[in-house]
């Protein structure tokens, strides 16, 4: 997973003063003929301080949407409305390669970049917020090692280090928990939540049904059509999602208050 900076042109046109990040009408078709997939149309707005999860099966236009959200791909027809400044979107992809040879600290420095002259030496402030964004992910301990020296959790972390360190309003991750064992999936979305609740807006792709119960809100996608949106108690139903998913579901309540899903057997 790396961090990457949103600075698409369209996204660029068409911004926002009040503090969130909205999709009108999205559209978007990939392919020809038979193979071609649609996503939407579908509206969607994300608002700070708040914890979404994006489902949905394989398929379903989950990374679509979010790279749509992110600048990377471009709706037709539809518009994306984002808060105003450069680096208010920071997008993490699953797939890209972190550059081994790199320091801890050198690559959560890069999230400085869209703050920055392309010639311009790190600030004060620049300092700072690596330094903060190194304390929030707990990854200050080890900010001279070699990114290839660190596990997969701590990867992790530090890619959502550098996003951090680009200081924006919106966090938009795609499928973050993906090769983590449990105890590091827990970490992650524990460290998500509080950020959340530090008032970013975050929004993750998943495909762990139970993870998703963390979050505050869950955007269900269906061949392309967002087909739910509401609270976790709300979506996480054996009525909602056995259409969806094309199995059947039992659902049961944890200590905490929270969602169980699992097969049903027989």
């Amino acid at each position: 997973m790396n961090a990457r900076v949103s600075l698409n042109p369209v996204l660029e046109k068409d911004v926002l003063d009040s503090l969130v990040l909205e999709g009108h009408n999205l559209e978007y078709r990939a392919g020809r003929a038979r193979e071609c997939f649609t996503l939407g149309p579908l509206s969607v707005r994300l608002e700070l301080g708040q914890l979404v999860a994006i489902l949905g099966p394989n398929g379903a236009g989950k990374t679509t949407l979010l790279r749509l959200l992110a600048g990377f791909l471009k709706p037709n027809p539809g518009k994306v409305l984002r808060p105003s400044g450069a680096a208010s979107v920071a997008y993490l992809s699953q797939s890209e390669p972190l550059p081994e040879e790199f320091s801890v600290l050198e690559l959560v420095s890069l999230g400085r970049l869209p703050h920055q002259g392309l010639w311009m030496s790190p600030s004060r402030a620049d300092r700072l917020c690596v330094e903060n964004a190194l304390e929030r992910t707990d990854t200050l301990r080890f900010a001279e090692r070699k990114v290839g020296s660190l596990s997969g959790g701590e990867r992790q972390r530090v890619s959502l280090a550098r996003a951090l360190a680009q200081e924006p309003q919106f966090l938009l991750l795609d499928e973050p928990t993906n090769h983590l064992d449990l105890s590091h999936q827990q970490d992650l979305l524990a460290l998500l939540e509080r950020e959340a609740e530090g008032g970013l807006g975050v929004v993750m792709v998943l495909h762990d049904l139970n993870l998703s119960s963390r979050a505050k809100r869950i955007l269900l996608l269906e061949g392309g059509k967002l087909v739910q949106d509401g609270p976790p108690l709300e979506v996480l139903t054996p009525e909602i999602l056995e259409p969806v998913y094309g199995l059947k579901l039992e659902r049961l309540m944890s200590s905490s208050g929270g969602v169980v899903l699992a097969p049903r057997v027989g």
